[in-house]
């Protein structure tokens, strides 16, 4: 129960300071069973106390009652759009900005979103 306790603690204090884009899934729950795993959206299954990163990149937990996820990626905002364009890399999860006429050099970015 302290675990548990103490990841619910990490979790509310990491949403709190990255405004992340959140969501819960409910676990079907059978009165009288304990719960020893969560089955995600595409049906597949995951231990109790377990984490996993989906491909569309999002960091998930089971839990007893329920999955929780939330995105893992980071919007620029901040930035120069005149001269510079965000592209957004799938396999690594997070957006870079570049340069419109030299996509080799990054532009600064001031402010991100997630």
């Amino acid at each position: 129960m302290n675990v548990l306790l103490g990841r619910l603690v990490i979790f509310a204090t990491f949403v709190t300071l990255c405004n992340a884009s959140c969501y819960l899934i409910p676990n079907k729950i059978v009165p009288g069973e304990s719960t020893k795993e969560c089955t995600d959206l595409k049906g597949n299954k995951h231990p109790l106390n377990s984490s996993w990163q989906t491909e569309n990149c999002d960091a998930c937990d089971c839990l007893e009652k329920e999955i929780s996820c939330c995105s893992l990626i980071a919007i620029p905002v901040g930035f120069d759009k005149d001269n510079c364009q965000k592209i957004f890399k799938q396999e690594e999860c997070k957006y870079i900005v570049v340069e419109k006429k030299d996509p080799n050099k990054t532009c600064d970015v001031s402010e991100w979103i997630s």
